[in-house]
């Protein structure tokens, strides 16, 4: 980034005196090996150096410009001096190196060294009128000196602040206006001329348009690419509507010289919340800036990191999809996409539409720097206002998520590491032992033959169809892993999976379009990789899988490795060094040392995958790596549904935005600790604003191993995670039945989450119907509330049900904050005593906090250890009573598993409404005529004031409990069939 602590070089400080100091007599026989340089850029004169404070001595040897050291320049009082070396080992270089001042003095406990936040460093160089927060780093790849700097027509001001960059840009750097802003059918066409600055990487594009479309009244598009010349675009298919929005919620301002600026301002506020600037566009190399209203920003995946609302102090990260263990750098996915709050506590989202290798970063202007290595700048911008309103419109533009199987929301059992069948057996006897719901199995790579996919071991895992049969039987289903590599090595005959691919003709090909690539992975011999986004491909995929399923009977899949990963750099031959695989711009967020061996810390973006300049039909694989995984998704879904004949369904390990449409996702190899056990908290609620809001860590951790505590603390916040799943590498197993007290903690966490799954089934439609989020942040309820804006310990289940997890070793208590609203305790109905503010909630081992919000009626159902039977227990109703005592709700059923059963009119929805002390229900379809063998059984009403006098259906009801203290009125021994209308007065 071209900051202080990214220099391996000895950098020197250059200060500019705020007062013209004279010439010292004898100073220009200072030796030339002791003399700072004032002034080391071209035209140097004596008037210049001078004006400078600086002596000019314009002998041959030497700087002829150089500092005056015998003169202080700072004009603070040595009693004032903010000491800014005060460890052991100051010494004016060491000093200069800070980016502060140096000046000795004979008075005793005073610092030499100490800041000056008013001494510019560097002269004409470095300008007084640039605060450091504003400055956009001209040296963002590795490595960069102040040479390299100068020559680029940057500024170079040293600085004692942290991250801060040294090198930063000119405001006349960039782009011109170049004639008349053009109206289009869709909104304006902007005409852009490169300034004629140095430029950076080569190869630099003179001649940019910006296209505008007001595409909705909430949505936007800037579309900012080279007119000349095709360059690669991501093939989301987000639709473009043939005419401009009539009512936008938005305007756009262009700034035309002395470099091209575009504001977008909210019409209602008349706030700027997003200001583009310093526009660089070479072939490449993309850049912009943008100031933002607010630092509260949320997004950009996939990345680890310590909260949910960003660390703006010049942090950056990285978005390329990488085979990395969860750490606090960017992972297996890619989402270029963030929200903004607004200071009127309105939300805005952006897209930025790119799959090169890119990167972020996030700066206290507030604002973002945002760089890649190809393609084109294309932006999306969303409106909301309110935040769930911003990741609908999100999610309409890149695809609503796909709905998931029932049963899916039950507990998965998983882990690489049985080996053998009978640890498998093992593993779901201790789950049968407490009694634990267990809806799904998983297999990993450890049950196949060799690590090829297609197979089980028939020595290890002899029986294996038949175990998946009985488990089956008791309500267990099966999901398989299958890895995006095919091995090479098998005989000939033997391996059908290679021999059709090969026949077919499905792989990805080296940089000659005809050579396979072939690279290393989980099999012993070389492998190569299917290209997805072939249409032959697609075919053999769904073949392959439709076969396997004929020999073991899997109900979904389980997609890993597909970023895609590779055990050797590049290939089983490495990789050319070209332009691809080590483009001239190396990000420094993506620094990776010593690849393929070079011994200068070469960085390389084939890292842990295949080469770069390797093809598919999508594209050379510079421009879609990242999209490796998502083209992976679709004809995997495709597969499963055609293998099983029901709806299925894809948990994926590598996304991108428009992934949801077809497949879940799991947060990847954590770790077995307490703080991965709180980032997934930010995990998943990131991706539900990705639009993927099927989603879990690994439950207790994947690598090292789970204490006791971590996994029941862990399988309590699981039991909230959409996608609960408890899954772990080649260690000590540690599935809940390992330990008596987690067993049994275990069980009835489940089964509340099991209670709760028509709600949460409800929400899983809402989410593929309408592209609200599942597993929400608490601000998007309550973005009024400041209060929240920060808070990544709590979660919501859509905008009704707060869960307070336990997240620290040892606590017995959660310290949780309550909006102001009324909410009630799930465990008993009982309301809480705080709104608007924090309070301590008990929660012992065997506990987690739940609390359900006034005004909402939430579905239930009787649980039981597996979805196969819960589905036709009887079904109940929360009603939790606002301050106005009243309440709504709805319930989305079907058969669970069919396809498409919502598109094909093959469901049953009905909305509840409780207000002056009714409760009636609406029937808004009727489509699925086996709702009518279920029936609420029993109907509680939180919050009610006063005595009642329960009628059911206009006759008077007897079975009900109230407690006048608590304010819960339990109505129970109902007969009400879910698809018949009925009304309960109290």
């Amino acid at each position: 980034m071209g900051s202080s602590n990214m220099h391996c070089l000895t950098l020197v400080i250059f200060v500019c005196l705020s007062t013209f100091i004279p010439q010292t007599e004898g100073q220009c026989d200072l030796p030339a090996n002791q003399r700072r340089d004032c002034f080391p850029w071209p035209a140097l004169s004596q008037e210049s150096c001078e004006s400078r404070g600086c002596v000019y001595c314009p002998d041959t040897d030497g700087p002829w410009c150089f500092f005056d050291d015998t003169v202080c320049p700072s004009e603070i009082p040595e009693s004032s001096r903010s000491d800014c070396f005060d460890e052991p080992g100051a010494s004016p270089e060491a000093c200069r190196a800070r980016g502060c001042i140096w000046c000795e003095t004979e008075t005793e406990d005073i610092p030499f060294c100490f800041h000056d936040d008013s001494v510019s460093q560097g002269g004409e160089f470095c300008p007084d009128d640039v605060p450091e927060n504003e400055r956009v780093d001209c040296l963002p790849e590795i490595g960069g000196s102040m040479e390299t700097c100068l020559a680029r027509g940057c500024y170079w001001c040293e600085s004692g602040t942290p991250n801060v960059p040294w090198c930063f840009m000119s405001p006349l750097h960039g782009y011109r206006v170049s004639g008349e802003v053009e109206d289009t059918v869709k909104g304006q066409r902007v005409h852009l001329r490169r300034v004629n600055n140095p430029s950076w990487f080569g190869e630099d594009v003179v001649q940019v348009d910006v296209d505008i479309e007001y595409q909705e009244d909430d949505r936007l598009r800037v579309k900012i690419y080279d007119p000349s010349e095709a360059r690669y675009e991501v093939p989301l298919g987000i639709p473009s509507p043939d005419d401009k929005a009539t009512s936008p919620l938005y305007e756009i301002q262009i700034t035309e010289s002395p470099s091209f600026a575009l504001k977008i301002i909210r019409i209602s506020s008349g706030e700027t919340i997003f200001d583009l600037s310093h526009l660089i566009f070479s072939n490449q190399y993309l850049q912009f800036s943008a100031q933002l209203s607010t630092e509260k920003v949320f997004g950009f995946g996939e990345t680890e990191h310590e909260t949910f609302a960003h660390d703006m102090d010049w942090r950056t990260w990285a978005m390329w999809a990488r085979d990395q263990p969860v750490t606090q750098g960017n992972l297996y996915s890619v989402h270029p996409f963030f929200t903004s709050i607004e200071p009127s506590n309105d939300m805005f989202g952006c897209l930025i539409l790119n799959s090169n290798a890119m990167e972020v970063t996030l700066t206290p202007l507030p604002g973002i720097q945002y760089r890649t290595s190809g393609g084109i700048l294309d932006l999306y911008f969303f409106f909301g206002p309110e935040p769930e309103a911003v990741i609908s419109q999100y999610t309409e533009a890149v695809g609503r998520p796909v709905m998931t199987p029932y049963w899916n929301l039950g507990f998965h059992l998983s882990r690489y590491g049985y080996n053998t069948l009978d640890n498998m057996k093992e593993a779901v006897e201790r789950m049968r032992l407490y009694d634990i719901p267990h809806d799904v199995q998983h297999g990993d790579l450890d049950y196949f033959e060799r690590n090829l996919d297609f197979t089980y071991d028939p020595v290890r895992f002899a029986g294996f169809p038949d175990f998946l049969h009985t488990i089956r039987q008791d309500g267990t289903r099966f999901i398989t892993l299958l890895d995006p590599f095919i091995s090479t090595g098998e005989p000939s005959g033997s391996y059908p999976p290679y021999e059709t691919g090969m026949t077919a003709d499905v792989w990805v090909k080296e940089a000659d379009g005809v050579t396979n690539a072939e690279s290393m992975c989980w099999p012993e011999d070389s492998v190569h990789y299917p290209d997805y986004s072939k249409e032959s491909t697609k075919q053999w995929w769904i073949d392959e899988c439709v076969d396997f399923h004929s020999v073991l009977q899997y109900d979904a899949l389980w997609i890993d490795m597909n970023e895609p990963a590779s055990f050797v750099t590049g290939s089983v031959h490495s990789c050319l060094n070209n332009s691809y695989n080590a483009p001239i711009y190396r990000p420094e967020s993506l620094l990776v040392e010593n690849c393929a061996g070079e011994d200068d810390g070469w960085f390389c973006l084939a890292d842990k995958t295949i080469c770069l300049d390797y093809t598919m039909e999508l594209g050379r694989r510079y421009d879609v790596h990242s999209l490796y995984g998502w083209s992976s998704s679709e004809p995997s879904l495709q597969a499963a549904r055609e293998a099983t004949g029901t709806r299925s369904y894809i948990i994926t390990r590598s996304t991108y935005p428009g992934s949801g449409k077809w497949a879940g996702r799991w947060l990847g190899d954590n770790q077995s600790a307490w703080y991965s056990l709180k980032t997934s908290i930010i995990g998943m609620m990131e991706f539900n604003m990705f639009g993927i809001p099927f989603v879990g860590a690994d439950i207790c951790g994947y690598f090292t191993e789970a204490s006791e505590s971590l996994c029941n603390r862990w399988m309590q916040l699981g039991a909230f995670y959409t996608f609960s799943r408890n899954h772990n590498g080649d260690s000590a197993p540690q599935d809940p039945g390992l330990w008596p007290e987690v067993g049994r903690n275990s069980r009835e966490v489940l089964l509340t989450r099991y209670t709760l799954l028509p709600y949460l089934y409800t929400l899983f439609h809402e989410a593929h119907t309408e592209g609200r989020t599942v597993i929400r942040p608490v601000m998007h309820e309550f973005i009024n509330d400041v209060s929240t804006h920060a808070i990544d310990e709590q979660f919501l289940w859509g905008p009704a049900l707060l869960i307070s997890p336990v997240l620290y070793e040892f606590a017995d208590t959660v310290t949780a904050y309550f909006p102001d609203e009324r909410w009630y305790n799930y465990y008993d109905g009982n309301e809480e005593a705080n709104r608007g503010e924090y309070g301590v909630i008990s929660a012992p081992a065997d506990t987690i906090p739940l609390h359900v919000r006034g005004g909402h009626v939430l579905p239930t159902q009787r649980p039981a250890n597996s979805t196969m039977w819960s589905r036709s227990n009887p079904m109940g109703l929360i009603v939790a009573l606002d301050d106005d005592e009243a309440s709504s709700g709805s319930l989305f059923w079907d058969d669970g598993d069919s396809i498409d059963t919502f598109e094909n009119g093959l469901y049953f929805l009905t909305r509840f409404d409780a207000s002056l002390g009714v409760l009636k229900n609406e029937i808004v379809h009727n489509g699925y005529p086996e709702a009518s063998s279920l029936s609420f059984a029993d109907v509680n009403i939180w919050g009610l004031s006063g005595s009642p006098n329960v009628m059911v259906n206009g006759q008077p009801w007897f079975d009900f409990d109230h407690d006048p203290a608590s304010q819960v009125l339990r109505i129970f021994n109902l007969d009400l069939q879910i698809n018949e209308l009925f009304e309960i007065s109290w």
